[in-house]
């Protein structure tokens, strides 16, 4: 059966009415509540500017299977709620008549996000109008007969459910995922029965490298490039492919980006990435916040290392200096490695091989977008947006044809 045809089955031809949300629901703004009078754990979770709880509260101002909308802070999200909680003062809390299926206006809502995001005003605080909630229009169908509306409705919320139940399913999968590869990590990097000698990073990398930031808004640089030039906020523990940005030869000729071998361990020095790491698997151009390390492949390779470097991410960090905590390549190329089965190089890259092997597994499992439960998870995302779009896309009075 076509997408069109099964509409027309649910739909019967029933009529659809777009209602504004100020006219069909009663929007209530939450109460505050000081830091003080949180609990980290409790009865009650506490949502202020964002989807995570602030805390928790002893008592509850909405009730249960509401939707809800963040108007500060992370302004635009929405959420729903299966048990009482309590809304702060940047929470707006849709209270629904007994013809809405609250969990209905949800999904239509979230169909609308693209809408609802571009409404929010962008200051030190981001935040979303009162009236640019109420102003949204959501689409019941069969107005006239309540009993009917809410039959359609929840048919439309079975479906939709289905997708953000197994997607869920999976994320909790994932997370459990994650949990069980950083515990691996952490037990194989950890050497507490094995023998091993600590070198630096600089010890066993044959060279290091940075590079430059080419003059914004000089076409010479950027018009019709085609080398990759990486920046750090693409540095996020993976391995990069390609870049969202390139530069031409003459970038290269004239500035200091420069060619970095593919397969090196780069690690972020700069700011709030400082201490990021990623591998390079071709050969592309950096910024100057950047430090590039090409592993001698004869002492380690270069995967264990970024495993390594990875697994200290915390520990690099905080050795960042100056306001900003910028890391240097002194500083990184000072920081020690454990080498396995010192005095015997060929046992030592078979040892670190083996452990690669294992930690590759996970990350893949765990981090890949192009395989194991990510990509699963941004399919089934994609899956569900598709039939949300299609099941809540009723056409306006003036787009039915007679």
């Amino acid at each position: 059966m076509s997408d069109f045809s099964f509409m027309e089955r649910l739909l019967d031809g029933v009529e659809v009415e777009f209602i504004k949300l100020n006219d069909l629901v009663s929007l209530q703004r939450g109460k505050r509540l000081v830091k003080s009078e949180l609990n980290e754990l409790g009865e009650y979770a506490v949502f202020q500017n964002s989807m995570t709880p602030l805390g928790y509260y002893h008592a509850s101002n909405v009730s249960a299977d509401t939707t809800f909308i963040i108007c500060a802070g992370a302004a635009g999200e929405i959420g729903y709620s299966n048990n009482d909680f309590w809304a702060a003062d940047d929470v707006f809390s849709l209270k629904v008549p007994t013809h809405i299926n609250s969990k209905y206006l949800y999904h239509g809502l979230l169909a609308q996000k693209g809408k609802i995001l571009s409404q929010v005003r962008r200051a030190s605080i981001p935040r979303l109008s009162r009236s640019a909630v109420e102003n949204l229009v959501v689409p019941i169908p069969c107005p006239e007969n309540p009993e009917k509306s809410l039959q359609i409705q929840a048919e439309i919320v079975r479906i939709l459910d289905a997708f953000t139940s197994l997607t869920a399913e999976l994320t909790a999968e994932l997370t459990a995922r994650k949990k069980q590869y950083n515990y691996y990590r952490d037990k194989l990097l950890s050497f507490e029965d094995g023998d091993v000698e600590w070198k630096t990073l600089g010890e066993v990398s044959l060279k290091s490298y940075s590079g430059g930031t080419p003059k914004a808004g000089n076409p010479t640089y950027y018009d019709g490039g085609t080398i990759p030039w990486l920046r750090t906020k693409e540095v996020k523990f993976s391995d990069i492919y390609e870049t969202s940005v390139k530069v031409t030869q003459a970038a290269i000729d004239e500035t200091a980006a420069k060619w970095i071998p593919e397969n090196c361990v780069i690690i972020a020095i700069s700011g709030a990435t400082a201490g990021r790491s990623a591998i390079n698997r071709i050969p592309l151009t950096t910024n100057q916040h950047c430090c590039c390390l090409e592993i001698d492949p004869k002492q380690a390779l270069y995967r264990y290392v970024f495993h390594w470097v990875s697994l200290n991410y915390e520990k690099l960090k905080e050795m960042g200096q100056g306001a900003r905590g910028d890391l240097n390549s002194g500083i990184i190329k000072s920081f020690k490695i454990p080498i396995p089965c010192p005095g015997e190089p060929t046992k030592s890259l078979e040892e670190q091989e083996r452990i690669v092997t294992i930690l590759d597994k996970f990350d893949a499992l765990t981090n890949s977008i192009t395989e194991g439960l990510p990509r699963e998870i941004e399919l089934r995302q994609k899956q569900y947006e598709y039939y949300r779009d299609l099941l809540l896309s009723f056409p306006k009075p003036d787009e039915q044809v007679a």
